[in-house]
């Protein structure tokens, strides 16, 4: 419920990525500002959820955090049916998680809901001394596909809540 008693408006958001990313980690932070340094992989989908006071809307995020590995990739779809945005994760150290981030965001194009919002997001910033994908290219990359660009730390609590 909001501060005036009406009920909240739900946000369905789908993260997506390859496996290591951080995509786990990244709505552990945001739901129960925790981290985890090592946490399993995620196996088909896992959800969480948590309500937020937008102004005086309420608003409740359902997350769901897909798995990245390959033999889980062809369920990715059916999460996207009914999301309003997607957060689209690579690992700002690993130049080949933006390669393949560009699959994510062709399939879901394809078979996304026609008015998702696509947002990119280059996690583990707080390893800028192992960067491999600069900002300007993954920005580069956003700009051109008109998605959201961030860049984030789940470990340092950097633009999480963003």
């Amino acid at each position: 419920m909001s501060a005036d008693g009406t009920k909240a408006r739900e946000v369905k958001v789908v993260l997506l990525g390859d496996t290591g990313v951080g995509k786990s980690s990244l709505v552990l932070r945001f739901v129960t500002n925790n981290f985890r340094p090592y946490s399993e992989s995620t196996i088909g989908a896992s959800f969480m959820s948590k309500m937020l006071l937008v102004g005086d809307q309420a608003i409740k995020y359902q997350i769901w955090d897909t798995a990245g590995q390959e033999k889980y990739h062809s369920l990715a779809p059916m999460y996207y049916r009914g999301a309003a945005a997607a957060i689209v994760v690579y690992d700002i150290t690993r130049k080949q998680s933006l390669v393949t981030l560009k699959n994510w965001v062709k399939e879901l194009k394809q078979l996304g809901p026609d008015n998702i919002v696509i947002a990119i997001a280059g996690n583990k910033s707080d390893l800028d001394d192992k960067r491999e994908v600069s900002s300007a290219t993954a920005k580069a990359y956003a700009d051109e596909i008109g998605a959201v660009f961030i860049e984030t730390s789940a470990k340092e609590d950097t633009n999480v809540l963003d």
